[in-house]
């Protein structure tokens, strides 16, 4: 058994094998260019999109004025009027010459601080050539829809978004007087119709002019028909169902989406009682509805439609990307002056849990660029009870053994992420397959891959001595190639146990974070993901909280939404009306295992709570479905983060 060595970038150009090479880069990076990308749709882009973070004091200006636009493009928005100054994030489309000028010498050395990979792990249609044209949209004619159009400006005073997916703009919940609420719409892949909004230059864009002319096209004996609407306006996960025979991993159901839930919550016209402070003595039901009289019933909405292939990828591959966009979208749309409130109940497990990945440093920034008139809300996460977390504190000389379990059928890529704290460079990680013998540990600073004699790799370890996706320490990659395929050109990787030895070869103790990836399947989609988890003998599985004196490095404690540790976002964990207070899948506060030795600045507690169960019979609450007057239950903390998010907009 022995490693490979990582080739050299046929993108980026990068010899990773070269030493140092793989330091402060993003390690899904230098995996995607392991596999040629193969699990990226199994297509090199021609385009790459990244989120950068620029050196202090530097803008974006300056970095497109050091830069060539036939090798970089940075979307409009971020150098527009309503991009805030100061700013020192962006996202970007860049050709293979960006990697060339990053390096010393070249023309963006002095200038970016780090970059991290925004690509999704499926077939990828947002190459950059330039702004697109996009079409409009059907029935966008005639002096009545002109006048409304015209009508559309940017948006004051109290203002909701929403960063999700398959969001009902036509459902009468998100209607005022008949008419829609949604103000702006933005859906960020190529499909459907609207005008491409040429601040992000991809994508198409909606104004409630173009909602209410598709609505006042398919009234039908005085009835919206709401099917006709999403299918005039390309909305084809609410459109209709598809049909049986249609690819295994399209959508299954249309009469259920988490957007168009999380979007009642937060701006329903009716509200959780209990959530209003308004909860009877003894009252001990599922929760019930009071009509709201607030102003997130009453305020403009902007939605923005996340790719399907990153709401798909739940792995997070290019979350920061399209989330950051999205962000900068809503922005776009508002008057300097405006109060914003947005919610994301979208994120990932791995990570550094500290607030320092580049997505939650640039989200603290704009909420702090804008002195107060921004808030975001995320949810905590629901991965309390999965085993995707392990800690441990290595004394010198000290060893101990992850069983990782890679689970067969699994149609995605597996990734565990192993944080180190800072200036502890003697941690070596030794890795066996599952059945076979172990391959030779590797040091601090070294990257390799495993391909057992092919010529495709079924994983990599890449160990850099300091990473792109967080500020402290470094993080040791594990990924793996799916377990099972249909496509016979596909390398499968062998299920079953994992082992991941660390050994603590250095003179000082050294805590370690262990997070296995999030590859569960999302609501009205099938994709093929297993969710991979830790295993160990002293784990307990009838406890729904940790035992500080149980010997297992599996902790419940830890596990938490990996893009919601910033320090000035607001997560949101989720509870219960009766029985026990906090939801069992969620993070709970105060810690339950606060003693245990910690890497600096890592976050485990919830900042706010909101309901997102009625009891332990009753999981979930009820929101809105897909049409008009449907309700369905979903539960987690998505449901929790929206209903704080319209406590904030009421309060601002």
């Amino acid at each position: 058994m022995s490693w490979t060595k990582l080739p050299k970038g046929e993108f980026t150009g990068i010899d990773w094998a070269r030493p140092g090479a793989t330091a402060g880069f993003d390690p899904y990076l230098i995996w995607a260019e392991a596999d040629d990308f193969a699990g990226y749709g199994d297509r090199r882009p021609k385009w790459l999109p990244i989120a950068i973070e620029l050196q202090p004091g530097t803008s974006v200006q300056q970095l497109l004025d050091a830069a060539s636009e036939k090798w970089l493009h940075v979307p409009p928005v971020y150098t527009s009027r309503t991009a805030p100054t100061g700013l020192k994030f962006c996202t970007a489309r860049v050709r293979p010459a960006f990697f060339k000028h990053i390096q010393p010498g070249g023309r963006l050395h002095a200038l970016v601080l780090r970059f991290e990979l925004g690509l999704p792990a499926a077939e990828y249609a947002d190459d950059q050539t330039g702004p697109g044209k996009g079409s409009l949209p059907p029935h966008s004619t005639g002096a009545a829809y002109q006048a409304e159009a015209q009508a559309e400006t940017l948006l004051s005073g109290k203002v909701l978004g929403l960063i999700d997916d398959s969001l009902a703009l036509a459902h009468a919940n998100f209607l005022y007087e008949g008419k829609a609420r949604t103000r702006y719409f933005w859906r960020q892949d190529a499909k459907g119709t609207g005008r491409t909004p040429q601040p992000l230059g991809y994508g198409h864009e909606l104004t409630a002019a173009d909602i209410n002319a598709a609505m006042q096209a398919n009234v039908y004996s005085g009835l919206v028909d709401e099917s006709a609407v999403y299918v005039a306006l390309g909305l084809s996960t609410l459109g209709k169902k598809m049909p049986r025979h249609q690819h295994f991993f399209h959508a299954l159901d249309t009469s259920v989406s988490h957007g168009s839930h999380v979007m009642d919550l937060a701006a329903g016209p009716r509200t959780l009682l209990a959530q209003v402070g308004n909860l009877p003595p003894g009252f001990d039901a599922p929760p019930s509805w009071a009509t709201a009289n607030d102003d997130a019933s009453r305020a403009p909405l902007i939605a923005v439609q996340l790719d399907y292939d990153t709401v798909r990828d739940t792995s997070g591959g290019s979350m920061n990307v399209h989330v950051l966009d999205g962000l900068m979208y809503i922005l776009s749309r508002c008057t300097d002056d405006a109060k914003v409130t947005v919610n994301i109940s979208f994120g990932t497990l791995a990570g550094p849990h500290d607030g320092t990945s580049l997505l939650e440093a640039a989200m603290d920034e704009l909420i702090a660029l804008l002195n107060g008139r921004l808030q975001i809300t995320l949810a905590a996460g629901n991965s309390y009870q999965l085993r995707t977390h392990a800690n441990k504190t290595l004394s010198k000389g000290e060893r101990i053994t992850l069983d990782w379990h890679g689970l067969p059928d699994d149609s995605t890529q597996s990734f565990v992420e192993l944080w180190i704290e800072e200036n502890c460079d003697g941690l070596e990680i030794r890795l066996t397959p599952p059945g076979c013998a172990p391959l030779p540990a590797l040091k601090f600073g070294e990257s390799r891959m495993w391909t057992r004699g092919g010529k495709q790799p079924l994983c990599a370890l890449i160990y850099p001595t300091a990473v792109a996706t967080g500020r402290r320490g470094t993080c040791a990659l594990l990924a793996v190639a799916p377990t099972f395929s249909f496509e016979h050109k596909t390398a499968t990787a062998p299920s079953g146990v994992w082992k991941i030895e660390l050994i603590n070869t250095g003179k000082k103790r050294v805590t370690v974070d262990a997070y296995v990836e999030r590859d569960d399947v999302v609501v009205g989609t099938r994709s093929g993901a297993r969710q991979s988890h830790f295993e160990d003998e002293h784990y307990d599985m009838q406890a729904v909280v940790d035992n500080p004196g149980n010997p297992t490095p599996i902790r419940r404690s830890g596990n938490f939404n990996s893009i919601a540790t910033g320090q000035r976002t607001v997560s949101v964990g989720g509870t219960r009306i009766t029985g026990p207070h906090w939801a069992h899948y969620s993070p709970q506060r105060p810690d339950p295992d606060a003693g245990r030795p910690q890497r600096p600045g890592v976050v485990k507690v919830p900042d706010a709570e909101a309901i997102s169960d009625c009891n332990p019979a009753t999981l979930g609450v009820s929101a809105a479905g897909t049409r008009s007057n449907a309700t369905v239950r979903l539960r987690g903390t998505s449901d929790a983060s929206p209903q704080e998010a319209r406590r904030i907009l009421n309060s601002m």
